[in-house]
């Protein structure tokens, strides 16, 4: 497994991340989630050898990965980074870019091998294209295929949907995390993007403030957010006092509400006046005012603005 043990990091004299510790097992796929500036591109770094840690080790299996203090060439053989700038040779094919790491001493078994990653990534039209003439989310999907060529036992992940469009997206992420769990590759995915990971991750972490604050299953932080953070990556959410969603007189503990969670009822303590309308492709996001704040639901019709109505919590 990959083991995170206690490490701290940090630029200058601010710790940019605090005693951080989890583990990855073997061929499980850990999305690693937080804000801007949170620290998701450093610990994938860190982890890859990058940068020599202030405090703390990382191991895998029993292998300890050290920095650049250790390392006259970073990195290792297990181990395969995908960043945001892709490392591509731009004057040669998708072809020649996925197998250029791979022994020209079987040229058939390297041929196959080439032809399998650019099914993967569907880039099967492109195979004879120099990547020069590729568009960003066309390069993006060559390095994914190209950091898998060798089979790495482990897989680090920076945003890699980033640049493709959705019309790739959706089917580009099935077919990568399959064959991932397929061959048993462990993978590492800092995202922002929820579709990116969900349905895929086997556990989540949260980052903030340079510590993690969730550590489970994507169903469980899904179901159970203890904080803003965490709902707001899920999707559109309201906060409420427990007091004004149930009949208890508690005020100060503070309940989490997804926008779906909201529903239109007949009469009830939400009485709401509607303030906009947003046409959602299934449905409508519909703002409203709700004593001195907002509150954010989905309705099947277009609301008028100023309309009243009335909402409960239904989970």
């Amino acid at each position: 497994m990959l083991r995170i043990e206690n490490i701290s990091f940090g630029y200058g004299k601010q710790p940019l991340l605090k005693q951080l510790k989890f583990e990855v097992h073997s061929g499980e796929l850990m999305a690693i989630i937080g804000e801007s500036g949170s620290g998701k591109t450093t610990l994938l770094k860190l982890i890859y050898g990058d940068f020599d840690l202030n405090e703390g080790h990382i191991f895998w299996e029993k292998t300890e990965i050290l920095g650049p203090k250790f390392n006259l060439v970073i990195g290792y053989d297990f181990m395969k980074h995908v960043s945001q700038e892709f490392d591509l040779m731009p004057y040669t094919t998708v072809e020649e870019n996925i197998g250029k790491f791979l022994s020209n001493f079987y040229p058939e078994e390297k041929l196959e091998r080439i032809r399998e990653l650019i099914m993967v990534v569907e880039l099967k039209d492109f195979a004879k294209t120099k990547v020069q003439f590729l568009s960003g989310g066309q390069k993006q999907r060559v390095a994914l295929a190209q950091a898998m060529a060798k089979q790495p036992e482990v897989l680090l992940l920076d945003e890699p949907f980033s640049h493709i469009d959705n019309f790739k997206k959706q089917s580009l992420r099935r077919n990568l995390f399959n064959y991932l769990k397929q061959n048993n590759i462990t993978c590492l995915v800092a995202t922002h993007d929820k579709d990116d990971i969900l349905g895929f991750a086997d556990k989540l972490i949260v980052l903030n403030n340079g510590e993690i604050i969730a550590n489970d299953t994507p169903e469980q932080l899904y179901e159970n957010p203890k904080t803003a953070l965490v709902a707001a990556f899920f999707e559109e959410f309201n906060v409420f006092k427990k007091s004004e969603i149930d009949d208890s007189n508690d005020s100060k503990t503070e309940v989490i509400v997804y926008a779906h969670q909201l529903k239109i009822t007949e009469t009830s303590d939400i009485k709401v006046t509607v303030l906009q309308s947003y046409f959602n492709g299934k449905n409508y996001l519909v703002t409203a005012k709700f004593l001195t704040r907002q509150v954010i639901f989905y309705s099947d019709s277009e609301l008028e603005s100023n309309e009243i109505l009335f909402l409960k919590v239904s989970r």
